[in-house]
């Protein structure tokens, strides 16, 4: 059960000041009322939009493309790289255009250092495409002209997902990565510190 308690206020509360007591209220004209409140329709107006507005970059934008696969050398030693293309006018990012060319396995380098040092969820790479190298199937295998264009889709998706996170922003392995024609694998693992 319940039990409720009324009190009443023998005096006046202290937070009324006898100005406020005192107040009396103005009485405005309809049109001066009109005046001061501006009608449903301009309120709903949008500012229009410049020319400049519409073509100038948004105010922070980072654009990463993994492009231009090139396959290198011979039997054993053969391999893809893939351009990454990097444009930013984001602060933390040393240089606002950068291009580089990376293997899948700097990417796996790239995803192991995230995992390792990072508070962050990181992405599946695409496949590795053992099937593809089989001995007994015919054709190129993993440098076939469709596995690298789905591989250099899968790997733009990853690039993209791990450098728009704000934390992977901040660490030295990611900035290595995109913007570092080599790569240091001996970095002191870290945080990027921006000025």
């Amino acid at each position: 059960f319940f039990s409720c308690r009324i009190s009443s206020f023998r005096s006046r509360p202290s937070f009324l000041s006898s100005d406020l007591l005192k107040f009396k209220p103005s009485v405005m004209s309809n049109q001066q009322q009109q005046q001061q409140q501006p009608s449903a329709t301009q309120r709903l107006q949008p500012k229009k939009q410049t020319m400049e507005d519409a073509y100038s970059p948004p105010a922070n934008f980072l654009e990463i493309d993994v492009c231009n696969p090139e396959t290198h050398g011979l039997n054993k030693d053969r391999y893809t790289d893939y351009e990454i293309r990097l444009r930013t006018n984001l602060p933390v990012f040393k240089l606002k255009e950068s291009s580089v060319r990376r293997r899948y396995s700097d990417f796996e380098w790239l995803r192991a250092e995230l995992e390792r040092d990072s508070k962050i969820v990181v992405p599946k790479l695409p496949g590795k495409a053992l099937k593809l190298q089989l001995p007994f199937r015919g054709g190129d295998g993993r440098f076939d002209d469709e596995f690298i264009e789905e591989r250099r889709k899968g790997l733009e998706e990853f690039i993209n997902k791990v450098a728009g996170h704000p934390l992977a922003q901040n660490e030295k392995c990611l900035h290595m990565f995109l913007q570092e024609q080599t790569i240091d694998k001996a970095y002191v693992p870290g945080k990027v510190r921006t000025t």
